[in-house]
């Protein structure tokens, strides 16, 4: 335990440099990942938790730095990973250990990270496990609220405008994906809607400012640019035409009326 509790005051102390050395920070939570796990830090049963309370709040705290640093390192495969085993902390053991101050704004960050995939089933799933208080008041929970509810009436410049106003700086990788999903969306609807559209209207529709933004932008959706600075989407557009069986849906129409006379 002494070990661990070593471990973790060199882990927090250069975590609390800005900005903090990613690699150190990842090698020292390496070594107290396989530490806590020769502790057992994951109680199986209700006396054990009781038993080892100040393991358990050393544990979800370093799991808390561990999810932070995923997000830094743009590792969202063991953003996922931290983010399972911390969430045992925060409902299952509630009771005995308390709750943490971080808790939701790293549950913030999940629900951030789910809409900024598009899983918005996973989203709502993870919504089901809060309180209404919480989901209406919480300064972490309701901007992500608010998010999804743009999403869902289409109001994406909402969506542009709050990417400064993000409740804490760990937030602005997901709602970077988040723009870039959106940004996917906007450019299918453009497609559908536009057999020519400018550059420089496109770009103040996916909120580009840059021209070398709607120019990658342009070339990772394979539009086609004219000589004229169009982009041209009648070939996306224009659907082959599908012949109608006119004779078979002629006899399934008079086999509907000679039914219905016979019933009438």
């Amino acid at each position: 335990m002494a070990n661990v509790e070593s471990l973790y005051k060199e882990l927090t102390a250069e975590w609390s440099k800005r900005p903090p050395n990613t690699v150190k920070c990842g090698q020292l939570l390496d070594q107290l990942k396989v530490a806590l796990v020769k502790m057992a830090f994951l109680p199986t049963d209700g006396n054990d938790a009781q038993s080892s309370k100040k393991q358990l709040i050393l544990a979800r705290s370093v799991l808390e730095v561990a999810v932070e640093h995923s997000v830094l390192s743009k590792d969202l495969l063991a953003f996922e990973r931290y983010m399972a085993q911390l969430k045992c902390y925060y409902y299952d053991y509630a009771k005995i250990i308390g709750e943490s101050e971080s808790k939701y704004k790293l549950l913030g960050l999940n629900l951030l990270y789910l809409l900024s995939g598009n899983r918005v089933s996973d989203f709502h799933t993870e919504l089901e496990l809060l309180s209404v208080d919480v989901i209406q008041h919480n300064q972490f929970i309701r901007p992500i609220l608010a998010l999804e509810q743009y999403i869902m009436e289409g109001r994406y410049n909402k969506i542009f405008q709050a990417k400064s106003t993000v409740p804490v700086e760990v937030y602005s990788y997901f709602m970077d994906l988040l723009l870039e999903t959106v940004r996917d969306e906007i450019g299918a609807c453009i497609e559908k809607s536009y057999d020519k559209i400018s550059a420089r209207d496109a770009a103040k529709r996916l909120n580009l400012r840059v021209p070398d933004e709607i120019k990658a932008f342009g070339e990772k959706r394979q539009w086609k640019l004219e000589a004229s600075g169009d982009y041209s989407f009648t070939d996306r557009s224009v659907k082959p035409k599908e012949l109608l069986p006119s004779v078979e849906l002629a006899e399934q129409v008079l086999s509907y009326a000679r039914d219905l006379e016979m019933i009438v």
